[in-house]
C-alpha cells in the first residue's frame, strides 16, 4: 500500500502488514522478562511508568517462541513468526551433516529477511541495539549504514564504526565507557543509547534488546532486582515523554532451579541414557549455550539429544518413555513430535527433545558444566515451556482492540502491536 506520493504506507512480510511507522516507535525485548518482575514491581509501586502503561495503554501475558532462550526469540520477533519458519533455532547446536557443535553467533543460519531489513530498504531509519555482540551480527541481517540503519552492541561501543555500524565514538557520544558484560547497566546502556537517538532525531523505528544478567542472578522483589527494574521503567518513560510508541516484551521468562538448600537440580541427561543405553552415543546438546555462560553454566530446561550410535528397533521410543520416568523431566518428544508441537525447523532436532520440571534443568555431563560462578547464587535459567509467560505492553491502547482479543498472543506480535493499531 502507498500514498499519493508513491511513498509505502505498509510492507507485506510472511503474511502480515506492518504500517511504517507514523511516529517514532521503540521496541524493546526486556530479556528475561518474567511475568513475576512486572506484577510485584507494580504491586510494590516502584514502577510507575509499567503501571500506567498497563492501565491506559495495552498488556497481555503472551508467550515466548521455543526454546525459550535469547537467540530464537529475538529472531522470531523481528521476522514475526515462530523458529520453523526463521531456521534459528537455540544458541548452539550440533551439525548433523558434520556432526560438529556450533555457537551460533551471526546470521549465517538465518533463512530469509527481517522486518528490520523490509523497514530500512522502504526508507525508515531503523537503529537495533543489543547488549550483546554476539546478538547484534544476527539483527544486523540485511541492515547497514547506506540505508540510514545504525546496529551496534553495548557490550562492543569502544570498536564501533561508520562503516559497519552506522555510528562511531559511541563511548564519547553517550558520555560513558561502555558496561562491564556481565552487569545489570549494560542493559541501561542499550537504552541510553536509544533515547539520545531518539532525542537526536536519529530513527524512525528502534528495536532494543537488553541482557538478562539481573534475572539470571535475581528473584523479583529483590533489591538488586528493583534496582534494576527502576532504572528500566524511568527510561520506558523518557521514550514515552519523548512521544514515542513504546512496546515492550520478553524473549523467555525465567526459573529457580535449586533445590531447597540451595544446590542445583540438574539432570546430566547423556549420562543416565549411555548408563542405560551404552552403544547409542548419546550426545547431549544444551542450546542456552553461548559466549555468556558465567551466570548459568549452560544449564537450561530444553535439551536435543542426537544419537550418534548403535540404536535398537525401539531404542528411540524406550529413551522418551525413560525419560518421562525422571523427575526433573516434564516432558520428552522424539524430534519429529517436538518440532510439530513447538514449531520448530525439524531439520534442526535432535532424535529426541527432553524438556525439564520448572525447579530443574537439564545438561549433558557433570565435567561438561562450570557452575564455580554461581558464587553462592541460587541457579536460575529458562528454556522451557516453564519459562514461555512474558508480557507484552504498548504504551497507548490499540485502535480496533476488540477485533483483536480472541488472538493468541506471542512476543513475535510486538511489531504488529507497535505498528499497526
Amino acid at each position: 500500500m502507498s500514498n499519493t506520493n508513491g511513498v509505502p504506507r505498509s510492507i507485506e512480510f510472511y503474511g502480515r502488514s506492518y504500517r511504517l511507522p507514523r511516529q517514532p516507535t521503540v521496541i524493546v525485548c526486556v530479556d528475561g522478562f518474567d511475568p513475576e518482575y512486572l506484577e510485584r514491581g507494580c504491586a510494590d509501586g516502584i514502577l510507575p511508568n509499567f503501571s500506567r502503561f498497563l492501565e491506559s495503554g495495552f498488556h497481555v501475558t503472551a508467550k515466548c517462541a521455543m526454546p525459550s532462550l535469547t537467540n530464537p526469540n529475538n529472531v522470531s520477533i523481528i521476522t514475526g513468526v515462530p523458529t520453523s519458519v526463521h531456521d534459528i533455532s537455540g544458541n548452539f547446536y550440533l551439525d548433523k551433516v558434520t556432526g560438529e557443535e556450533h555457537m551460533v553467533l551471526d546470521d549465517s543460519l538465518l533463512r530469509g529477511s527481517t522486518i528490520l531489513e523490509q523497514m530500512a530498504n522502504n526508507g525508515v531509519r531503523v537503529a537495533a541495539i543489543t547488549a550483546k555482540d554476539k546478538l547484534r551480527k544476527i539483527l544486523n541481517h540485511g541492515l547497514s549504514p547506506s540505508k540510514g540503519a545504525i546496529c551496534f552492541s553495548a557490550q562492543a561501543a569502544k570498536s564501533c564504526t561508520d562503516a559497519e555500524h552506522g555510528i562511531s565514538n559511541v563511548e564519547k557520544w553517550l558520555g560513558r565507557p561502555a558496561p562491564e558484560q556481565y552487569s545489570g547497566d549494560l542493559s541501561i546502556y542499550v537504552l541510553d543509547a536509544g533515547l539520545k537517538l531518539l532525542q537526536e532525531n536519529r530513527a524512525d523505528l528502534f528495536y532494543l534488546t537488553l541482557s538478562d544478567f539481573i534475572q539470571h542472578k535475581y528473584a523479583p522483589g529483590s533489591p538488586e532486582s528493583d534496582d534494576f527494574l527502576q532504572l528500566l521503567d524511568h527510561r520506558l518513560g523518557k521514550f514515552d515523554e519523548l512521544g514515542a510508541i513504546v512496546a515492550i516484551t520478553g524473549d523467555h521468562g525465567m526459573s529457580d532451579k535449586s533445590n531447597e538448600d540451595g544446590s542445583p537440580n540438574i539432570l546430566f541427561l547423556e549420562t543416565e541414557l549411555m548408563a542405560k543405553w551404552p552403544k547409542c552415543s548419546a550426545r547431549v546438546i544444551c542450546p542456552i549455550a553461548d559466549p555468556f555462560v558465567k551466570h548459568h553454566g549452560a544449564l537450561g530446561s530444553f535439551v536435543r539429544v542426537h544419537l550418534l550410535g548403535e540404536l535398537g528397533t525401539n531404542d528411540i521410543e524406550d529413551m522418551v518413555q525413560y525419560c518421562h520416568s525422571l523427575s526433573q523431566v516434564k516432558a520428552a518428544y522424539t524430534g519429529a513430535e517436538a518440532a510439530t508441537v513447538f514449531e520448530m525447523p525439524p531439520d534442526r532436532e535432535g532424535d529426541l527433545v527432553v524438556v525439564s520440571e520448572k525447579n530443574a534443568v537439564i545438561g549433558s555431563r557433570e565435567d561438561e558444566h562450570d557452575l564455580s560462578q554461581l558464587q553462592g547464587f541460587r541457579l536460575r535459567s529458562h528454556g522451557g515451556v516453564s519459562e514461555e509467560r512474558i508480557p507484552l505492553i504498548r504504551s497507548t491502547p490499540l485502535c480496533g482492540r476488540e477485533r483483536v482479543e480472541p488472538h493468541v498472543w506471542r512476543n513475535f506480535d510486538v511489531f504488529d502491536v507497535a505498528l499497526n493499531f
